[in-house]
């Protein structure tokens, strides 16, 4: 099992966050959505995963240290990192084919720009599996279009007459992989213009065109972290599902002074708490320090220094410093506001 992972986009709907930092390695509930992504979906593979592929973006915004983070995350995972790059933002079915000469055998597709609940086991037997939600606008979201054996037979965009209320939400497996590669390479020859985006529904389009039995899974959640407002929430949601898997969530490595904690909350390794009320629905990352504050609903991410605030709902970056009384506030990496 290989697990490939297009991660190249710049996450223009999170900035400022992501200025500095790619989407998928923004903290929520404590670890990047990357991370804890391919935790949950190594959890339903259960079996060794032999490499994960990250498809990341140009030098300038995926640098030296991005790889280096992502060779640890693989190590973490007891896997073996490789990385190609989509130079040219043309679209999902191109950043697939990025990794084209990885593509062979038994192959989840992940875009980890989401966090996910799953239901029980998969079924590794099936041709390909597409991971939908059941949503309540699906004009608003690419969904599946099922026949009478429930198997997938169509894929459609913001469909404006009902198709079916399932969308999908970016996790795929695929048997054979190789025949992905086939079809999206079919598709780009197909097409006039060359410097034209192409989506990897066209590949999976031309599976089931070739006989291949495309089938739909479902999950019991999945939190968008598009933007910042959704980002919160998610951490939220996710702060509540950990605080009932009884997973730790807040560090021994801390030093808390007069100040209140209120569950759930995430509070990172080396964190200085002092004169504050913290949370509910707070993650605080690593290296932070907070004085004189009360948090709620919000995310801070490392090495920042916040003083004299009251916030909710908002978003601190890495290496920041806050000395204010905004009500809500969204500062990206390395800002001071005082």
């Amino acid at each position: 099992m290989k697990i490939i992972v297009p991660m190249a986009g710049r996450g223009s709907r999170l900035r400022p966050q992501t200025f500095i930092t790619p989407k998928p390695l923004i903290h929520v509930a404590g670890k990047s959505i990357l991370e804890q992504l391919l935790s949950d979906v190594i959890q339903l593979i259960d079996e060794p995963v032999k490499e994960i592929i990250f498809i990341i973006g140009p030098p300038i915004i995926f640098d030296n240290s991005i790889i280096n983070l992502l060779n640890k995350l693989a190590e973490k995972f007891e896997t073996k990192p490789i990385i190609t790059r989509q130079l040219k933002p043309l679209g999902t079915g191109d950043a697939v084919l990025c990794a084209k000469e990885y593509m062979q055998g038994k192959a989840f597709v992940i875009y980890p720009d989401t966090l996910v609940r799953f239901k029980g086991k998969f079924n590794s037997l099936l041709d390909v599996i597409i991971w939908t939600k059941k949503v309540k606008n699906p004009k608003s979201y690419g969904v599946v279009k099922l026949d009478s054996r429930d198997q997938i037979v169509d894929l459609v965009e913001h469909p404006q007459k009902f198709v079916s209320d399932l969308a999908v939400i970016g996790i795929y497996y695929f048997k054979k992989i190789e025949l992905l590669r086939e079809q999206l390479e079919l598709a780009l020859k197909s097409q006039k213009n060359k410097s034209k985006e192409f989506y990897i529904n066209e590949g999976i389009l031309g599976l089931i065109g070739t006989g291949s039995l495309v089938s739909a899974a479902k999950v019991s959640s999945w939190l968008d972290c598009g933007d910042v407002q959704k980002a919160i929430t998610a951490n939220g949601k996710m702060l509540s599902f950990h605080l009932k898997d009884n997973v730790k969530l807040i560090s021994e490595k801390k030093e808390l002074i007069n100040t209140k904690i209120i569950s759930p909350c995430y509070i990172g390794d080396n964190t200085y708490l002092k004169d504050s009320i913290i949370g509910p629905f707070v993650s605080i990352g690593n290296n932070t320090k907070i004085i004189n504050s009360e948090i709620s609903n919000s995310i801070v991410q490392t090495n920042s220094e916040i003083t004299n605030a009251k916030i909710n709902s908002s978003m601190i970056g890495n290496y920041c410093k806050y000395n204010g009384n905004s009500n809500q506030i969204n500062i990206g990496d390395h800002c001071e506001l005082t």
